[in-house]
């Protein structure tokens, strides 16, 4: 949530051993995602508590790109490659409902490789 206290959150991202993570709001609405760059970015600003300290809302990324389920693999590839982005979040109706990762794309390509004669 972007309430939550920011080195909460990274021990949470540490401990799932995940690279970044949705945040939503109480209202169940997906208002940007937290990811290690947001987090080496608090790092770099040094050791003052009053700058690396606080709620998710002032360090998230908020300007992300999203997709909906029903977008083209092939299409979704050529985002990754147009935005250095690890993960694109899944939306549908502007409510989260996954996220889509490069190692998701490479697999769904391979399967359908696979099941072609």
């Amino acid at each position: 949530r972007p309430d939550t206290e920011i080195h909460d959150a990274i021990n949470l991202l540490l401990s799932k051993r995940v690279t970044g993570a949705p945040v939503i709001s109480k209202a169940g609405e997906f208002v940007g995602i937290l990811t290690e760059k947001d987090c080496l970015k608090l790092i770099a600003r040094g050791a003052e508590p009053q700058i690396t300290q606080g709620p998710v809302s002032k360090f998230m990324s908020t300007e992300v790109k999203t997709i909906n389920p029903d977008m083209d693999i092939y299409y979704a590839a050529g985002l990754f490659l147009q935005y250095d982005f690890r993960r694109f979040p899944v939306l549908e109706k502007g409510k989260l409902v996954g996220a889509i990762t490069r190692f998701d794309i490479l697999r769904a390509i391979e399967s359908n490789r696979a099941l072609v004669p």
